[in-house]
């Protein structure tokens, strides 16, 4: 009945915060978690259609952290975005995000591919704080210099490839730590591989739930993650990840969950 990881135009995803709130409606959902990344722009957009549309609204956000040279993102749910350190910390990462844009769009030109930033703000309807990679990937389909999002990425964008820029490094415990103090609650998304490594320290700054059931996720990982999420006494969750309405509902958690998350506040 649920979708607890969603992203709008307020971020990286394709749509507003308000038609992303409207299909959820359409397609038979309960709720939704807008969890944009490291921006809560998008919230008050959502909880207006939400009000209006008869839909539950859970404010979230997904702040980007890293572990060694793996990426590891940190939902936050019931968080509140004018806590002073959580809105400091989303305000470094998103001008560390738009300074990372503009290097990005300067390794492309030296690789011959001429983009230019406007034509990467043109692919969002959020401010140039919030773009990211797949706005790249989007222009430079729009450009004919590949055939898909997925192609730029394995091509030029991805950690290891010739446009890729690194991004400040923020640990996996002190993004817990920012939403928890802001009175949030922390769930580590779509952790595949990296769970039997990272848990016991996540779970000792203050994780209190895991996204076991995710696109990413085959059967075999989400049986893991259910041992290593029950053995932590974790709070398990499920999510589309969707960047576009089109997503919505792909996995989905019961009101049960919702509960769960808010009796860890």
């Amino acid at each position: 009945m649920l979708d607890l990881h969603t992203h709008s135009s307020a971020s990286d995803g394709a749509d507003a915060p308000r038609e992303l709130v409207r299909q959820a409606k359409e397609r038979g959902l309960k709720g939704i978690a807008l969890t944009d990344h490291d921006t809560c722009a998008g919230l008050e957009e959502a909880f207006a259609a939400g009000l209006e549309l008869g839909l539950w609204v859970l404010p979230g956000v997904e702040l980007s952290a890293e572990w060694g040279d793996e990426d590891v993102h940190i939902l936050g749910y019931w968080i509140s975005a004018s806590h002073r350190e959580l809105s400091d910390l989303m305000l470094k990462l998103r001008a560390d995000r738009a300074s990372r844009m503009a290097r990005i769009v300067g390794r492309l030109r030296e690789l011959g591919l001429t983009i230019s930033l406007s034509e990467v703000s043109a692919q969002s309807d959020g401010d140039g704080y919030s773009l990211g990679r797949p706005h790249i990937a989007r222009a430079l389909v729009a450009r004919g210099y590949v055939r898909s999002m997925s192609e730029a990425f394995d091509l030029y964008l991805e950690r290891g490839r010739p446009a890729y820029v690194p991004r400040y490094k923020l640990s996996p415990q002190e993004a817990i730590g920012a939403i928890v103090r802001s009175g949030g609650v922390a769930v580590w998304a779509h952790p595949g591989h990296l769970a039997s490594q990272l848990l016991l320290p996540m779970v000792q700054a203050g994780l209190a739930g895991m996204e076991v059931y995710h696109p990413q996720h085959d059967t075999r990982q989400e049986q893991a993650l259910l041992r290593l999420a029950k053995y932590y006494e974790l709070v398990v969750t499920a999510g589309s990840d969707a960047h576009s309405a089109a997503a919505l509902g792909a996995k989905r958690a019961s009101l049960d969950t919702w509960y769960q998350l808010w009796s860890c506040r």
